[in-house]
């Protein structure tokens, strides 16, 4: 016994001592890899040099904004899918517009993935540029539609001798789970107001309804108007010629083709395109060509802001809307204070609500919308929608003094949802069953296991119609329309910036640059002060060394789930008894 007690010991102590050797170990190589990426980023600060060109790499996803780069980004490069912030690559356009040492873009078109507002904020940037008389040369082995919708602006757009270009116009081809769901024997009971009111279908049906199928085709043929007309002018081609090619399946034509359509200038392998650049610079054959990245950008300023008494804020307002007190998406106790915080400080003379959501929970829309007008009552608030600002996005965003929207921009959807589970067929396929015992009529209400009953139905279909009615109420009071004039444009019918301008829902069609100058001319602020983004982003570092992991846990399911990342924070929602949706249909899968 006694040298069991001893080995017991030993081993206890050995442990320990490996663990306090395994620590310390760790701490040297933590302290040492810090050190190493440290003076990695001090050694390559990035200095602006003469003939400089703007290399501007259309790769991966373009979101509204990301983090500020810390020494651990490339060590999580590999983790993190690539994503750039629409405000950094707007950024860069205007200061390469601004710098003597910038003599062009070079537009490097990759595997670009961004939405149709989203292109069109960025494309405006590139019209701008030209203005200044610098050159932009767009280059290709494989154009998508996304990155050549932005190519088309270049003064020479070059494609690889035996590359690919693709036209073919817009598809929306959303997925059902209905007979998915069946199998798993999960009922979706569903209770809505609006006809078009969609994002319940891929639940209940294995196709879109008439109604849907209309507002789809509607947007999709008004946002294609604006496209056309856009890779049109640029390219010298009719509308006519535009529709023509897009049904010839560009992708799989030769490059001579797309040359002699006048899709494309020239026929140029990269090395040769290189050769190019340094002749429009005037560099030596062999001369490396200077180059700045939308990252290396970030570190060239002329001047350093510094909050003055005339600050316009950029409030972003991005992703699914829920609640919650976390910075990712939205989540109305968050936001709520960030508005509080903006309307409190005096310096903020003007606020820009910059939104892209589809929407999300009706009652953390509510919250937000009453945040909104609040700030309202003391200084200017202006809404400047990206992609999407429909349903909940609509809700917090019609209080607004003025809305700006993008012409393809997706807005409207007044409409709200309710969606319960009965997975009382799944319990039974595994062999569970549930009874029950209570002591009042509505006891077990909201129990998942079992159907709702006609009361219940009643009364869940009643509360859904007095949400309605809140929702459009809100919306016509923001809007100074007569109620029943406004519900001819509600029931969840989706619309495009453009077509939701004609009927009053939006003010003016522009980016966020022109929401920036409505506000600071509402706030008679003329051309003196300064802009600065709400609320400030953490980095990845900060995150991981934030003891609330949620918020990183968010973006690296966002960046692995892409697209489905909004279904998954709806069915979380759900799960958390949030039933009652005020958003676009879960994704509107545009291509």
């Amino acid at each position: 016994m006694k040298d069991f007690v001893k080995i017991m010991l030993a081993s206890a102590v050995g442990f320990l001592i490996a663990q306090v050797i395994l620590s310390f170990v760790a701490m040297i190589f933590f302290v040492g890899m810090l050190g190493t990426v440290l003076n990695s980023v001090s050694s390559d600060k990035f200095t602006l040099q003469e003939n400089t060109v703007l290399n501007l790499r259309l790769d991966g996803s373009i979101v509204e904004r990301t983090p500020e780069e810390d020494p651990f980004t490339s060590l999580l490069s590999d983790d993190f899918p690539a994503e750039t912030g629409l405000n950094d690559i707007v950024s860069a356009i205007r200061k390469a517009k601004k710098e003597d040492k910038i003599k062009g873009i070079y537009l490097d078109c990759r595997s670009l993935s961004a939405s149709l507002a989203t292109l069109a904020e960025i494309r405006q940037e590139l019209i701008n540029f030209k203005e200044s008389g610098k050159f932009i040369v767009a280059y290709s082995d494989t154009y998508t539609q996304s990155a050549y919708y932005l190519a088309s602006v270049a003064d020479k757009v070059a494609i690889n001798p035996q590359g690919m270009l693709d036209l073919h116009g817009f598809a929306s081809t959303p997925i059902f789970f209905k007979d998915a769901l069946d199998k798993l024997g999960i009922e979706m009971q569903i209770f809505k107001v609006g006809t078009y009111k969609s994002a319940v279908e891929p639940f209940t049906q294995n196709e879109m309804s008439a109604a849907n199928r209309e507002q789809v085709a509607s947007y999709l043929n008004d946002s294609w108007s604006f496209f056309r007309k856009d890779l049109a002018d640029s390219r010298s081609l009719t509308e006519e010629a535009v529709d023509s090619l897009s049904n010839t399946l560009t992708i799989l034509q030769t490059a001579e083709t797309l040359l002699s359509a006048n899709l494309v200038d020239t026929l140029l392998y990269e090395t040769e395109l290189k050769a190019y650049l340094r002749s429009l610079l005037a560099l030596d054959e062999e001369a490396k060509i200077p180059a700045a990245t939308v990252a290396d950008m970030k570190s060239v300023t002329s001047k350093i802001l510094k909050k003055t008494g005339n600050t316009v804020a950029i409030l972003y307002a991005n992703g699914n809307i829920s609640s919650g007190n976390g910075s990712s998406d939205i989540q109305d106790k968050y936001m709520v204070n960030q508005i509080e915080t903006l309307r409190k400080d005096n310096d903020v003379k003007a606020v820009v609500f910059r939104i892209n959501s589809g929407g999300g929970s009706a009652y953390a829309s509510e919250q937000i919308w009453k945040a909104i007008t609040d700030l309202k009552q003391e200084k200017p608030v202006v809404v400047s929608m990206g992609d999407l600002a429909a349903s909940g996005g609509y809700y917090i965003a019609c209080n607004a003094d003025k809305i700006v929207a993008q012409p393809t921009t997706l807005t409207g959807s007044i409409g709200i949802f309710g969606a319960i589970p009965n997975l009382g067929g799944t319990a039974k396929k595994i062999g569970i069953h549930i009874d029950e015992v209570k002591t009042h009529e509505f006891s077990d209400f909201g129990n998942i296991t079992r159907s709702f009953n006609e009361r219940e139905k009643e009364k869940m279909q009643a509360y859904i119609e007095r949400g309605y009615d809140l929702f459009l109420t809100r919306c016509a009071e923001g809007r100074n329309m007569p109620k029943d004039s406004l519900a001819l444009y509600a029931e969840g019918r989706v619309w495009t910036g453009n077509q939701a301008k004609e009927i009053g829902l939006v003010d003016e069609l522009g980016g966020i640059e022109k929401a920036i100058e409505i506000a600071a001319e509402m706030a008679n602020l003329g051309k003196s002060y300064v802009i600065f983004e709400y609320p400030k982003m953490r980095s990845r570092i900060d995150e991981l060394l934030s003891p609330n992991k949620e918020e990183l846990a968010a973006q690296t399911l966002k960046g692995y789930l892409g697209e489905s990342y909004e279904l998954f924070m709806i069915l979380k929602d759900l799960k958390e008894q949030d039933y009652v949706q005020a958003r676009i249909p879960f994704v509107p899968n545009i291509r």
